[in-house]
């Protein structure tokens, strides 16, 4: 196994690296922090005040009101909260794209287990959600139900494509409807107009150089949620649990730091087509050039290829013995058979299965990029030698 040093990391949609800042401000709290940020002593009282700078600095970042932040433990759990609100004992039909998070799209097949009409929205081949289909499937929803949400991602977290959220809105709005954004791959990458108009904002720490474990709902005032989980009073009641104000601390500094990022990110985009045109190259000289998956307007850091003739998954395996770390899928759904269910709603399984994201971040240099490229070109000699299986 190569050394850690000598691993280029490309898989920025995954996770990124904890910033030092984030990193000394979790190592600081933990010396004052460590108590019940519940309790009503002093020792209680200096723990939740980390947590209440953390829901500032949520705030300021989504441009929500800070008493709108309720902390979760993640995207995950803020999909799911952001979901769940809107369906009680009422009748009700959610709208949903089929290129979710599988944070949304598992919520969503669960509220259809409890009699929600869910309106799937397919999308175009190019990873866009047309605000048109979108419209088409509110408006047939809402002949067997009452639409009470929709859920568009900002940013997919396979392609990089950026969706018409603005247009979504406005659409959404128009049918007296709620608009709920997963904006997890949009904070610190992109301006806050990637999510401008929703209602309810889902946010992760660890997407933007914060703590994993930590994440947050945004809502727009008067919107009341209704808990996932049951237990006691902490955030309101909405999301009951002790919270960590070290994690706290972390995001805080990390939502700090996301509110110029999009300018870094920004310059990435350059980066991240000459590592497209090389490894194109590459890919030609082994006899297939990869085809790009979303020709969508796309987040600067993104690229997702298929590669005719080799399987994602086996492409990430060689690649990682070769100290390259990508990847052929969402996170979450490591070490399943399945190819992508994004890709397959785009452009078939069969694209799917050959496909392979490469995201990159505010460390990664040209020279990791030209790096990575040559162990590509060995990991495609290498294969290419193999026999050709049954």
């Amino acid at each position: 196994m190569r050394p850690a040093s000598s691993v280029i990391y490309l898989d920025w949609n995954a996770t990124t690296p904890p910033h030092p800042e984030v990193l000394a401000a979790m190592q600081a709290a933990a010396e004052v922090a460590w108590a019940n940020p519940a309790s009503v002593h002093g020792p209680g009282r200096r723990a939740r005040a980390f947590v209440e700078q953390a829901r500032e600095a949520v705030a300021r970042l989504t441009g929500f009101d800070a008493r709108d932040v309720t902390f979760t433990s993640g995207g995950t759990e803020a999909n799911n909260l952001a979901l769940g609100h809107a369906f009680g004992d009422e009748a009700g039909a959610l709208v949903v794209s089929r290129i979710e998070h599988p944070s949304v799209t598992r919520a969503a097949e669960g509220l259809a287990g409890r009699g929600v009409h869910v309106a799937w929205v397919d999308p175009e081949p190019s990873g866009r959600v047309a605000p048109e289909a979108i419209a088409d499937a509110i408006d047939r929803a809402a002949a067997v139900a009452p639409v009470r949400l929709v859920s568009l991602q900002a940013v997919n977290h396979e392609t990089g494509v950026v969706q018409p959220v603005a247009e979504a809105a406005a659409i959404v709005h128009a049918r007296r409807a709620r608009l709920h954004v997963d904006a997890v791959q949009a904070v610190g990458r992109l301006p806050p107009e990637a999510w401008a108009g929703a209602d309810l904002v889902s946010v992760a720490a660890h997407k933007i150089r914060g703590p994993k474990g930590i994440g947050a709902l945004a809502v727009r005032p008067g919107l009341r949620l209704r808990p996932v989980l049951l237990g006691g009073a902490q955030e309101r009641g909405m999301r009951p649990g002790t919270q960590d104000p070290l994690a706290a601390a972390g995001f805080a500094v990390a939502a700090r730091r996301a509110i110029d990022a999009p300018a870094r990110y920004a310059a990435l985009a350059p980066l991240r087509d000459r590592l497209e045109a090389a490894l194109t190259q590459v890919g030609r000289a082994a006899g297939a050039a990869p085809l790009r998956n979303g020709d969508g307007a796309r987040a600067p850091h993104v690229t997702n290829l298929s590669w005719p003739g080799w399987r994602g998954d086996e492409l990430c395996a060689a690649l990682d013995l070769e100290g390259v770390a990508a990847s052929s899928g969402a996170a979450c759904s490591a070490g399943t058979a399945e190819p992508s269910p994004v890709l397959t709603a785009m452009l078939g399984p069969e694209r799917a299965a050959s496909a392979v994201r490469f995201s990159i971040g505010e460390d990664t240099t040209e020279t990791d990029l030209a790096e990575a490229a040559l162990r590509m070109a060995r990991v495609l000699s290498r294969l290419r030698s193999l026999p050709a299986r049954s």
